[in-house]
């Protein structure tokens, strides 16, 4: 293979590269959202049978489950990206940590509210100051945090570095989040679906959860790309191929 077309871990590491990268696949996360989302609405909502014990209630999970796993996913690989941009100066790294702080503050605050839904008729009350409820609204404070300090510094470089810091030491929290209902008596139930054992839901319910997960993903990849390349634009707007794309 030639070293033309030779393609490398690095090779979409320069903006304008992963511009036009990105530009390619937002039409296909946004066709692949729309119908993954579609189909879970359904089976979720027309086709899964109703709880036993929660009624009708239960099916805000379709929406709940997926918004909280990508709550958690979305800020590890947050910091993953911003501390990859600290570390190496890589400016395309830190540009997308950037890009994918909004999309991982929506999917906390989803996430809250669905679960104040669920909680409702569960437990009586829209929210109590459990360990897992109580963890998940500090990653929305860490969230918006990282938000705020990206975005009152001017200088690129410096933003980017003071975000990675605040980014990495809130990833602590995650595994707060998720060992929460085993560390401490919480009134959160505990895992539906574990790596070790079978689901405990029936399987029209389980399928409508992982089409909803598979949904809310690709809708999270169209959203950040969108957004990751108008960061680009702005951070690269004196650059010559960003002046000919005028």
């Amino acid at each position: 293979m030639s070293e033309v077309n030779r393609i490398t871990w690095t090779t979409y590491a320069a903006p304008s590269r992963f511009y036009a990268l990105a530009g390619a696949c937002i039409p296909w996360f946004w066709a692949v959202a729309l119908v993954f989302a579609a189909a879970g609405m359904w089976m979720g909502f027309a086709v899964a049978p109703t709880d036993f014990q929660q009624g009708d209630a239960y099916r805000v999970i379709f929406i709940h489950v997926p918004a909280a796993w990508l709550s958690m996913l979305v800020y590890l690989v947050m910091a993953f990206w911003a501390a990859w941009g600290w570390m190496l100066n890589a400016r395309m790294a830190s540009m997308y940590a950037r890009a994918l702080a909004p999309t991982g503050a929506l999917m906390t605050f989803i996430a809250l509210w669905t679960g104040a839904l669920w909680g409702k008729p569960t437990w009586g009350t829209w929210w109590v100051w459990d360990a897992r409820l109580t963890s998940e609204f500090i990653l929305l404070l860490l969230y918006l945090g990282y938000i705020a300090l990206t975005e009152a510094i001017d200088d690129p470089r410096r933003s980017a570095h003071a975000g990675a810091l605040l980014a990495l030491v809130g990833a602590v929290n995650v595994p707060v989040i998720y060992f929460s209902v085993r560390w401490w008596n919480t009134l959160h139930q505990g895992a539906t679906i574990s790596m070790t054992s079978a689901p405990k839901m029936a399987s029209t319910m389980l399928t409508a959860m992982l089409l909803m997960t598979v949904g809310m993903w690709a809708y999270s990849f169209a959203v950040v790309f969108t957004r990751a390349r108008a960061i680009v634009l702005e951070q690269e707007a004196d650059t010559e191929w960003v002046r000919a794309l005028r």
